[in-house]
C-alpha cells in the first residue's frame, strides 16, 4: 500500500502524528530546518553532560518546581541547553540567547563559560522584564520570542 494511502486509511489525528513525524525525519535527514537557526532548534532528547549540569544547577538556583519548568522551556527551545550555543545570524549567545551575549557580564565576568552566570542573568532578566519565568514562557509562547 503506497504512503498517501496508508496515511488516509488512519484516523484523523495518527494522519496529523504520521505526517509530522514524516516530515521530521524527512528534516532530520536532510538536516535541514524551516525557519529556524541552529541555535534555536530543538534540543536532543538526551542533553549533555554541561546540559544536564546546567539544568541540575537551575533546578537549585530556581527551588520552585514550576518557575524551573517555565525556565527549562525557554531554554530548551533557545538553546537545547548549551551554554556555549550562538545563534548564527543575530550573535545571541548562551542557555538563555542574550542579545549581545556580553551584557551577561553583569552577572559576572565568566559569563561566556559559566551555565550557573548565564543562568543567574537569565533569571534576573526574565523576573525583571516579565515578572517570573512563567510570565516569560507565556510571552514566548505567544510571540516565539521573549
Amino acid at each position: 500500500m503506497s504512503f498517501a494511502r496508508t496515511l488516509l486509511a488512519q484516523p484523523r489525528t495518527a494522519r496529523r502524528k504520521t505526517v509530522m513525524t514524516g516530515a521530521a525525519v524527512l528534516l532530520g535527514a536532510t538536516g535541514l530546518a524551516v525557519g529556524v537557526s541552529p541555535a534555536m532548534a530543538a534540543p536532543s532528547a538526551a542533553p549533555t553532560s554541561a546540559g544536564a549540569s546546567a539544568q541540575d544547577a537551575a533546578k537549585q538556583m530556581i527551588g520552585d518546581d514550576a518557575q524551573f519548568q517555565c525556565f527549562s522551556n525557554i531554554v530548551s527551545h533557545e538553546s537545547g541547553w548549551n551554554p556555549s550555543a550562538t545563534n548564527a545570524s543575530s550573535g545571541a549567545y548562551g542557555l538563555v540567547q542574550a542579545l549581545p551575549g556580553s551584557k551577561m557580564a553583569s552577572a559576572g565576568s565568566d559569563w561566556q563559560s559559566n551555565p550557573k552566570t548565564q543562568i543567574k542573568w537569565g533569571m534576573d532578566y526574565m523576573n525583571e522584564r516579565y515578572g517570573s519565568p512563567c510570565g516569560a514562557w507565556s510571552f514566548w509562547q505567544a510571540n516565539n520570542y521573549y
